[in-house]
């Protein structure tokens, strides 16, 4: 087996141990072991209530009426009125049990129909929680589908091109400077790997958890050059201006806003035509670029994992991977308060092509 072969096989590997670890069945305990106690059927409760509520009130009235009587009568009596009052309690709790009874037959054919004229309340309100439940899983089973897919196509593209480089750099005898660009290469999609890996357990663990933050004064304008900064070799590469505008401070975590703008700075850099803007407003943070933007709404792709392909710029992106970017910005702008928005103008004046504006809104800033 060669570097290759691994490199395709890892990841279906990988996605099999990483996605069954996302839903775990619930085994139900077990009532036949030792200890545990056996209650009875519901309907069988009912009965016992009802019959009990019937008979004793009788009891209480015949014995002290029907003393001089023979006990045989009186005993005769009594076991009729005990099996009238249980053939009461049992028609009665039939009666009360059956919208119960037609929920459980409906949940169990998987025909879960929608309430019915006779279900009371308490009925409905089961009824509505066991929807709302099946929705969730049925959420819960879209993602980890999605999260599959991603594994196994987007993990796979850079391991099989790290498994082909790394066999032409030990199979092949080459000059210095090829041997010196594969390695470049072999860099660059070692790097793709990781920021991809790390993009999914942030998405992951934001999902299920609150961002930390550390908030303190912060100078916006600061925190945006600083992005500017090491992105400018980026933009340069592309022939794109890469400029910063605005001032203005805001009590925030700055590691962490840094991230979301430079993951909305370098989304800008892949897409724009000519230029990308930063920008500090009064509202918090923008990003404006000149490119296509986006084929969905934000509201649609800021979702991890989604279980739907989504187009960005004319471009394809598979199940899982459209918006886990744009999910890690719209939850740390959640954390400090805020929140992800995002427009798509065209300029009343020169130049006259369309802005994408995504705007990282924030509680309070000041000059």
């Amino acid at each position: 087996m060669n570097i290759g072969d691994i490199a395709v096989k890892a990841p279906a590997q990988t996605a099999a141990r990483l996605a069954g670890g996302l839903v775990r069945p619930v085994v139900p305990p077990r009532t036949d072991q030792p200890g545990t106690r056996r209650t009875g059927t519901l309907r069988t409760q009912f009965t016992l209530v009802i019959f009990l509520l019937a008979f004793l009130p009788n009891l209480a009235l015949t014995l002290p009426a029907r003393q001089g009587e023979a006990a045989s009568a009186l005993a005769a009596w009594m076991v009729l009125v005990a099996v009238l009052c249980g053939a009461v309690g049992y028609l009665l709790s039939g009666v009360l049990l059956r919208p119960l009874r037609r929920l459980e037959a409906e949940v169990g054919q998987g025909r879960f129909a929608a309430a019915h004229a006779d279900d009371p309340g308490e009925i409905r309100a089961l009824r509505g929680a066991f929807a709302e439940l099946l929705a969730r899983l049925a959420t819960e089973q879209e993602r980890r589908a999605a999260f599959m897919a991603t594994l196994v196509h987007d993990l796979r593209t850079p391991l099989i091109a790290t498994g082909h480089l790394a066999r032409v750099l030990s199979e092949r005898a080459l000059p210095e400077g090829e041997r010196r660009e594969l390695g470049r290469e072999l860099l660059a999609e070692n790097a793709r790997l990781l920021a991809l890996v790390e993009q999914m357990a942030d998405a992951h663990r934001f999902e299920r958890e609150d961002v930390r933050l550390s908030p303190r004064p912060c100078d916006l304008r600061a925190l945006l050059c600083g992005v500017a900064r090491r992105l400018t070799p980026q933009a340069g590469a592309r022939g794109l201006s890469l400029t910063v505008s605005g001032a203005g401070h805001a009590r925030v975590d700055p590691a962490v806003l840094e991230r979301a703008v430079t993951n909305l700075a370098d989304n800008a850099l892949r897409y724009a035509r000519t230029r990308v803007e930063l920008r500090v407003t009064p509202a918090g943070l923008e990003v404006r670029d000149d490119g296509p933007g986006l084929g969905a709404p934000l509201s649609d792709l800021a979702q991890p994992f989604n279980a739907q392909p989504a187009t960005i710029a004319g471009q394809q992106y598979t199940a899982g991977t459209a918006g886990l970017g744009l999910f890690i910005v719209r939850r740390i702008a959640e954390a400090h308060g805020g929140g992800l928005a995002y427009a798509h103008t065209v300029p009343a004046g020169p130049p006259t092509s369309p802005h994408s504006i995504f705007t990282l809104t924030l509680p309070e800033v000041t000059p």
